[in-house]
């Protein structure tokens, strides 16, 4: 399986997987004109994808239609972690920020798959 880059602009996120490694990082401000099709590479990938998976999201702001594809993405990697993998989420907050803390709580409460808040100091 190869690796999936794209990098971040002013309205879309920079997307790293390596599933090699089992590694996914969504980093960056995410506001595409259409999210569905910015996100699809991404959610194919981890449809084809069985293996452990860390996975860092680090974004600074996400608008509502990017909020539903992130969920499509948290719950395909519930879907991995059913099938008997390990899969962590570390959510990445500015220490002010307590809509991005809040918004991870929100995910953390739908999806089965433990979370890690991370404080970030500014």
């Amino acid at each position: 399986m190869e690796q999936l880059v794209i990098e971040g602009t002013p309205k879309t996120p920079t997307i790293k997987f390596n599933p090699e490694e089992g590694k996914l990082l969504i980093q960056g401000r995410s506001i595409p004109e259409n999210s569905i099709e910015f996100y699809k590479p991404l959610v194919d990938s981890l449809d084809s994808y069985s293996g452990a998976a860390k996975v860092d999201i680090v974004l600074e702001y996400f608008n509502t239609s990017s909020s539903k594809c992130i969920l499509d993405v948290f719950k395909k990697l519930e879907k991995i972690k059913s099938d008997g993998n390990d899969v962590e989420i570390r959510w990445h907050y500015e220490e002010d920020d307590e809509d991005m803390l809040e918004a991870g709580e929100d995910y953390q409460a739908i999806i089965n798959i433990p979370f890690k808040m991370i404080e970030i100091e500014e």
